[in-house]
């Protein structure tokens, strides 16, 4: 990777960071009486295309992977350790199940499509 490539790459996790930040804040999300998750929606496109675009920089597996693995890490340090000793995640809610699902299901999916290209393309 040339030092371009790293600074994209730096920027790609940075993103991975802040989105899952944003997806987690917005979880709990009512319109009227009506829990409206719409950050899930977000994780499900968004999350795939960190990975895609991390594969496009290098062939390298944890490359790829890292995008994936730093939004699950996020989600996973200020669901359950948040400011201020909150607890972000919603226990036993259908709507946590949804976010984790929705970001990591896809991302995965498409890290297994990058890493089944022939190299070089």
């Amino acid at each position: 990777m040339t030092g371009y490539d790293r600074l994209v790459f730096g920027f790609l996790l940075l993103d991975a960071v802040v989105l899952a930040l944003v997806e987690l804040l917005f979880l709990p999300l009512w319109i009227g009486s009506v829990p409206f998750p719409i950050t899930t929606a977000v994780a499900a496109v968004t999350t795939p295309l960190l990975v895609s675009a991390a594969g496009r920089l290098s062939a390298s597996r944890r490359v790829a992977g890292a995008p994936l693995v730093v939004w699950f890490a996020t989600i996973f340090v200020f669901g359950l350790f948040g400011p201020g000793g909150d607890v972000m995640l919603l226990g036993n809610d259908w709507r946590t199940l949804l976010l984790i699902g929705a970001g990591t299901l896809p991302s995965a999916m498409m890290l297994g499509i990058v890493l089944g290209r022939p190299a070089g393309k």
